[in-house]
Parts: C-alpha cells; structure tokens; sequence
C-alpha cells in the first residue's frame, strides 16, 4: 500500500471514530494523538481491531478499535445479537440471555451497554444487580434455558484490562465456529445506534429483571446442599478448622461466605483483599498462581490467627488455590493445580461412592486437559472408572461433560493444571467457589484423621504411583522462530521424521501426538482424535519410563510452553531418584529440541 492511501486510510479511520465515539474519555484520547501527530500510535489503535475469539474479548482499557472501551463494546453487542438472532433466535425470543459483571472498572457499565442493545431490541435481560462470580453466569444460562450468557471480566490480569467472556446456550463457553462467525457479525454491525448509548432505558424496564437473589439461593441448593452429604458437614462443625480465605480483591468474599456457612466452615478473609479493589492495590499479580508474590497478606493472616490452611480464589472467583504450612517445620507450600487435583480426584471419588452408591464406577467419569496431570487416568485404571483428557481450556473440558452425560455416563470431577476445577456437572465450567467447599471438606476430613494435605497427598501417591510435573516456558518474540523449532521437530531426522529418544536414545519415545498436523501413532489409523489445530503448535511425547511431556505455543503471550510428568509405579518410592530423573529428561528435550541458544529462547526467570 502506497504512504498517501494508508495516511488516507488512518485519516478515514480517525474520522471514523471521531464521529462515532460518545465517550469523553476515549473520544479525547484521540483528539490528543491527533493534535500530536502520532500516527503510530493511532495507527495500533484504529488499524487493528480487537479480534473475538473462543474466550470471548479481552485486553487493555483504552481507546481504539484494539482495545477494550464503550466503542468496541457497542459494535460487540451490535453483532453478538445479530448473531444470536441468526442462530438461536427461538431460545432469544423465548428466555433472553444473562449478563454479569465483575468489579473491575467499567465492567457494570459494560454489561449495561450490551443489557440495552438487547432491550432495545425487544429481548428478555437477565442482569445480575451486582458484581458476580463468573461460575454464577454459566450456572444461571442453563438454569433459565437462555440463548447465552455474557461476564464482562478480565479474570486475574493485570488492572489495566477487562474482557467480555460469552457462554452458549448449554452454558459452556463458545467453540469454534461460533467465534468466527460472532467476530462476522460485529463487523456487519460496526455503525453504533444512537439508542445503543442509552442505558436509562433499563431503569424499571419490564423486560430486565435481576437474577441475584434466586441464583444465589439455587446455587447454595443444588451445588452444596444437595451434593455435599449430611455427614461431612458434621464432620466439619466436629474438626472445627481455621481457614485464611483471600479474594484477591474480587468478587468471591460474599459467596464464598454464605457457602461455608451452609456447610459449616469457618473462614478468616484477609481484611484488605476481602472486597472488590479495581486497583489491586495489595497484589502485583492478582493471581494465586503466582505463588507467595499474590499471598503474601494472606501469610501474614494465617500467622497471626494461627491458621495452617491458606484458600484463594482469583478475581472473578473461577479459580481456586491452596496452601498449607507444614506443622513441623513451620514452612508454608503452595500447590499446585495438579496437586490439588490430585486430592480432590481422590476425594470426590471417596464422595461419589458413599452418596451414589448406585452407580457403578464404569458408568462415572473424570476428565482433564493434556497439559494437566495424568493421576486421574492411573486412578481410574485401579479403581475403575473412566477417564479422558481434552484439549486445554474448559470450553473443551465443558463440551465433553455434556457428551459423556448425553452417554448416559456421570461426570463427578475435571479438572486442568491452571487451578481450574469442576466438581459437578450443573456448572460445565471451572468453579472457584464450589471448589473452595468441596476442599474445605476435604481438608476437615484429612485434620480431623490427624493428617495434613500433604501427607494424603504422599498416601495418594503412593497408592497408585508418583506423579512428578515441571511446567515452564521460553519468551520467543518470532514467531518464524517458533515455527521452525516445530517444523525441525517434526523432520528430525529427515522429512516427516519426529524424534525417536533423547540422551543418544537412553529414553525412548514410545508414542506422539501432534495435534497441529493431526498425526498421533498410538491410534490405529494414525490419527488424532481430539480436535486439530493448524494455527497452534502443539506436540505430546511419551516416554517408555512414563515420562509425557507436551510443548506448545500460547494463544495470547510469546512463548512457547512446556508441561511434563514422569508418571511412576507404587512400587517406586524414592522421590529424589524420580527428581533427578524427570530433571534430566526435560533439561535434554529442551535443549535438544528446541536448541534455545542458537535460537535466542529466554527462559522463564526464577
């Protein structure tokens, strides 16, 4: 393109926004990078559009079509009916949709905007009266039979930004094509209607109505009451456990409060991440996958209360983590999501045979994503249940519930290592707050036998073999780079050639699966059966000693990203010869195949 049409095309685009923005703020942003001459920076602003994909929007708060504002919200809502029209217009017509928010800034605003395209339009609003767990949204599309569901949050990122996350009428968030053909109406509909602006509208309209209040009891009913059994509830007011319990400054504290009420557990909020902070004021990183960076206050509390059990949710609460402070040597342990999985696999396992006795093991199932631990699959082939992993991201997970229920089969638990957890099938999405419950009993269970959670998880371990993981990842800022490495792994050693071992073949590679070409030799006809990829990288490696690891690419950052796990036998006891070994596997794979010094690969620090 010739410099005098782009300068023309920047100036129709700054045009553009002039004329359709309404919003002070933002519309100022502009006019200042205007009277600047940025053309740089207006060009990222105005040039590149914010693309809608499986998670819905999200990114920086500022103005401009590749960032989150009243703009992009509108044209977003725009086509999210027009789509919703086109494809589930009986169940639009019929039930509406929900809308929900978390606490970030600009969030109700947001989830106004888009209950008033709707309205305008003539449709049922479910708008939630206040800030919200996102579990809450998933629950409450299926629990009304609405076309969808929409939560404006950005989750755990940073402050600067926020997101608009869309689940599908069966309540688990939106697959391909519906991204795509989502991302096709909005820019069908980019002209934003002056009544779009107008969020008056909703006051004491007869076609909005506030779920809140009913949610919340439904919630409290069908997730706790009529899952959690009779028994363990008195076993919880019996062991009587203290448990230090952060929101990260989101919107958990209130749910979270009524929920362990119910079941009769105590928790002590951190008084400064307990309420909504859109600043984050206390946390970096408002993310308890952070480790001892995010729970530093939460440290502090348990200290002077004389607690040992840390619970954190992240900020949208749809996460749940945990830690625990070793009474022997007074050292605190985060665990991580594969080892919280563990334990709650074990748990509810133990959970579903005293309160369904009725139905067989064979006839239940767990799933996890391939980057997660495998312990559930080495569980279900000594108990006897079933298993199967998905791709990563609960959107799979979630769609794969439904089928294996549609089986006639019962799904008691999934889970993925990123602290995500799903311990029942009326929410088809990972669950904080329900997480946080079932582990409060599972931890009241564990104290009140005269253990801590690290003991039951050895004892798991060592019932049905050691699982030891090593998740990391390299910043790649090319991404011809990362294809190469990729390319160069699957011709090896000539072309269509992967490799077959590491250490010269002192470890060999026993099956791949390559999920971005479709190639997977452990089926019989060398074909992948999870869904396929061709704009993502992703390759599994199993090992003959048990040894899987899977190296991929990140939707969203730089990196390319590694999970492993030398899964062992309960006859294999010593841990540090395991250690050693999964130390020495992943620390060759690395250099072998990604040879990150001739490619200038940065490690991830610490």
């Amino acid at each position: 393109m010739s410099t005098c049409n782009s300068e023309e095309l920047l100036k129709a685009k700054v045009n553009e926004w002039l004329l359709w923005d309404k919003n002070q703020d933002t519309l100022d942003e502009i006019k200042k990078l205007v009277s600047e001459n940025d053309t740089s920076e207006l060009a990222k602003k105005l040039h590149h559009r914010l693309a809608f994909g499986t998670a819905g929007l999200r990114g920086k708060m500022a103005a401009g079509y590749s960032c989150m504002n009243d703009l992009v919200i509108i044209q977003t809502g725009q086509g999210f009916l027009n789509y919703l029209q086109r494809y589930k217009n009986d169940l639009l017509t019929k039930n509406g949709l929900v809308i929900g928010y978390d606490g970030r800034y600009n969030s109700k605003r947001w989830a106004e905007i888009t209950a008033t395209i709707f309205v305008n339009a003539g449709y049922k609003v479910r708008l939630f009266g206040g800030m919200v767990p996102t579990p809450f949204v998933a629950f409450a599309v299926r629990r009304y039979e609405c076309a969808s569901g929409v939560v404006v949050t950005a989750s755990h990122n940073p402050k600067d930004d926020n997101g608009y996350k869309v689940y599908d009428s069966n309540g688990v968030q939106i697959i391909k094509p519906a991204d795509k053909r989502i991302q096709q109406a909005i820019l069908e509909n980019l002209t934003p209607l002056e009544s779009s602006w107008n969020t008056d509208i909703l006051e004491n309209n007869p076609l909005v109505t506030d779920p809140l209040d009913d949610v919340m009891q439904a919630y409290l009913q069908e997730i706790i009451v009529d899952i959690v059994h009779p028994d363990v509830i008195v076993k919880n007011k019996t062991v009587d456990l203290k448990f230090v319990y952060t929101a990260m400054h989101g919107v958990g504290y209130k749910a979270v409060q009524k929920v362990v009420d119910t079941i009769g557990v105590q928790i002590l909020p951190v008084p400064a991440q307990r309420d909504p902070d859109p600043e984050f004021s206390t946390v970096q990183f408002p993310n308890p996958e952070e480790g001892k960076s995010s729970l530093n206050l939460s440290f502090q509390c348990a200290e002077k209360h004389g607690s040992t059990v840390i619970l954190a949710n992240d900020p949208d609460a749809d996460r749940f983590g945990f830690a625990e402070k070793n009474q022997k040597t007074g050292e605190w342990k985060i665990f991580s999501g594969n080892e919280i999985g563990t334990l709650m696999g074990w748990w509810l396992l133990q959970c579903h045979k005293r309160t369904h006795p009725e139905i067989p093991l064979n006839k239940v199932y767990m799933i996890s994503s391939t980057v997660s631990s495998m312990i559930l699959q080495t569980m279900a082939k000594a108990e006897g249940f079933n298993f199967v992993d998905t791709l990563t991201g609960f959107k799979w997970i979630g769609h794969k519930a439904l089928e294996l229920e549609k089986d006639g089969y019962t799904v008691i638990f999934c889970f993925e290592e990123a602290i995500g957890f799903m311990c029942n099938s009326k929410i088809v999405d990972k669950d904080g707050i329900s997480a946080l419950a079932q582990f409060t009993c599972l931890a009241n269970f564990v104290y009140g036998n005269n253990q801590q959670l690290s003991d039951k998880l050895d004892e798991i371990y060592n019932t049905y073999g050691l699982h030891l993981t090593w998740n990391s990842y390299y910043f790649c800022y090319q991404p011809a780079t990362i294809n190469e490495i990729f390319e160069r792994i699957r011709n090896y050693r000539g072309a269509k050639t992967y490799p077959t071992g590491i250490l010269n073949d002192k470890y060999k590679i026993v099956s791949i699966r390559d999920l971005t070409t479709g190639y997977d030799n452990s089926q019989p006809d060398n074909k992948a059966i999870l869904p396929v990829s061709s704009s993502s990288q992703m390759i599994t490696f199993v090992f003959d000693n048990g040894l899987h690891i899977t190296l991929r690419t990140s939707g969203t950052e730089p990196k390319i990203k590694y999970y492993s796990e030398l899964c062992m036998t309960p006859e294999v006891k010593n841990r540090s010869v395991a250690e050693a070994t999964l130390k020495e596997m992943v620390t060759a794979i690395c250099e072998e195949f990604f040879e990150p010094e001739k490619h200038g690969l940065i490690p991830q620090s610490g």
